[in-house]
């Protein structure tokens, strides 16, 4: 547990020194400090080529057209499911209000609720408890539970994670959940695009042997070369570029670890 928590904060702080914003903050400071002139020029110069980059809506989209994968459309079949796992993460805990506040990800959960409203699935599985270390008693499970009841979802076709926080512990923690008789059962794992190809790999590695994406939220659309899409700075693209950021981080962590 301690090696968990100590990857767990380790995580937080590496996302944190490779935000863009971070570094651009970082190149202005020390071009304040440093008393060469042209250094100061230089750094100042390359503050607002990373801010460029990082704000520019065609090079972010084309960095997540690299890494979103392309699966099949499952809206277009009819195939049958035993649940959906659902990946957390997918807002902000009011603890005044007692509810959640969906953010962009809250996708991953308004399409499985449609897959169960529809007959795809048989069960929604949920995973989420709190990923702050500031507020660890978010635990966002024990919110969407509480909205899947007030929706007139039956507590019968809700299987609830509430300890986990990462995507590590989705896993393991999901695996305990079903049991391993229910391991072969056939699960859709749903989260957003950019997190698919780590939260597949570390499901398939906690054994569930079959199970298939169902991506949601997609960043990368159709390709476009309009005028404001490949020049003009847009903060909508340096918002996104963090996440995948944060996402390749995640990533190779989990490599060095063996957890996917």
């Amino acid at each position: 547990m301690l090696l968990l928590n100590v990857f767990f904060f380790l995580s937080k702080i590496l996302g944190f020194i490779l935000s863009p914003i971070v570094w651009v903050f970082g190149l202005l400071v020390y071009s304040f400090i440093t008393k060469i002139e042209t250094r100061a020029k230089k750094l100042r110069i390359a503050a607002v080529i990373v801010l460029y980059i990082s704000c520019n809506s065609f090079i972010v989209d084309e960095f997540f057209r690299a890494y979103e994968p392309v699966t099949t459309d499952h809206d277009l079949t009819k195939t049958h499911y035993d649940g959906a796992i659902v990946l957390g993460g997918i807002g902000e805990v009011d603890m005044r209000l007692k509810k959640i506040n969906f953010s962009h990800s809250g996708d991953r959960l308004f399409q499985t609720i449609k897959l169960y409203k529809t007959g795809r699935i048989d069960k929604i599985i949920y995973t989420g408890g709190s990923g702050s270390i500031e507020f660890p008693e978010k635990k966002e499970g024990l919110y969407v539970q509480k909205y899947l009841r007030e929706i007139q979802i039956p507590d019968s076709a809700v299987i609830m994670e509430t300890e986990s926080r990462n995507t590590y512990e989705n896993a393991i923690f999901t695996k305990k959940l079903v049991g391993d008789s229910l391991l072969n059962s056939k699960f859709l794992l749903v989260t957003s695009a950019y997190h698919m190809p780590r939260s597949l790999a570390v499901f398939k590695k906690a054994g569930f042997t079959n199970i298939t994406p169902y991506i949601t939220n997609k960043v990368s659309g159709v390709r476009r070369f309009t005028l404001d899409h490949l020049f003009i700075p847009s903060v909508d693209a340096a918002f996104n570029l963090q996440f995948l950021l944060h996402e390749w981080v995640g990533f190779v962590m989990y490599k060095i670890k063996g957890y996917a």
